[in-house]
């Protein structure tokens, strides 16, 4: 019983400073590895990317903590021990950030990410207002958010090249299109558990389906204006496909362990194709 009621401190310290959106971790780490793998075409600064890489992981796990002491969170930080435990871990990983940044736009370099960190934080303020909407507002703050998240291939790419460019644009939104795809199926997922048939599986779906159409018409522009190459289109084939096999007539039991594995497997298909698009 000791043993027991030592533990449990223990795991709720844990999730007070360790982010548990797994699927997150993904938005933020396969866009960067897309641009720092984009950049090689060019040539890199290892030494930038890897402070940049530093920096986004430290501000990325940075809301958890702040969130649990702020108390917003679902896990808040109540007694004086647990505030002062989380606020602790919040000023480590806070001096640790500031000072990749600091490194990063020493002497004038890199200003280019100012331009990106405030895209960023304007998506991730706007994310905290539409969450407040409740239960309705739950997907569109996802998909506001992922801007933020998917920003790590632009920022991975310019530090590595320093080049803000079209390409660095195009990775942005590469990844948020598929981010946002992502972000609209799994919801479907969890809602519809227990459908069957077409006809309830399109009743339910046919948002999602006009989305799919949404994010085909957003790739043919960007072609068309030419932000995206042609071939870029290989890279979100899988993924519409696997949106449009889902209307398929059939019983699917949600196991969220599953969809989740499934689901990183997609990012990294993805993320592999752009990077082959984008390299040849």
């Amino acid at each position: 019983m000791a043993a027991h009621i030592g533990i449990a401190p223990n795991s709720r310290m844990k999730t007070m400073v360790i982010p548990r959106e797994h699927g997150a971790w993904g938005m933020l780490l396969v866009p960067l590895a897309t641009g720092a793998v984009v950049a090689l075409r060019t040539g890199i600064n290892g030494g930038a990317l890897t402070l940049f890489l530093c920096a986004a992981l430290s501000l990325f796990w940075l809301r958890t903590p702040v969130e649990s002491w702020l108390g917003t969170s679902a896990i808040k930080a109540h007694t004086d021990y647990e505030r002062a435990f989380v606020l602790r871990v919040i000023t480590g990983i806070g001096l640790f950030a500031a000072t990749c940044i600091a490194l990063l736009l020493w002497d004038g370099r890199n200003r280019g990410l100012l331009l990106i960190g405030a895209v960023a934080a304007l998506a991730f303020g706007l994310q905290a207002v539409v969450k407040k909407l409740g239960r309705k507002g739950r997907m569109p703050a996802q998909v506001i958010g992922s801007i933020g998240l998917t920003s790590t291939a632009a920022g991975a790419y310019y530090v590595a090249t320093g080049r803000l460019d079209r390409t660095a644009v195009a990775l942005w939104l590469a990844n948020w299109l598929f981010a946002s795809d992502q972000i609209h199926f799994v919801q479907l997922r969890i809602r519809s558990s227990r459908l069957v048939t077409f006809r309830e599986k399109l009743r339910l779906g046919l948002p999602f389906l006009i989305a799919q159409l949404g994010l085909l018409a957003a790739i043919i522009a960007a072609c068309r204006f030419g932000l995206f190459p042609v071939a870029i289109a290989l890279a979100f084939v899988p993924v519409l496909l696997r949106g449009v096999f889902w209307f398929v007539p059939g019983h699917r039991p949600l196991d969220v362990h599953k969809l989740g594995f499934s689901e990183l497997g997609q990012a990294l298909i993805f993320g592999a194709l752009l990077c082959v698009v984008f390299l040849l």
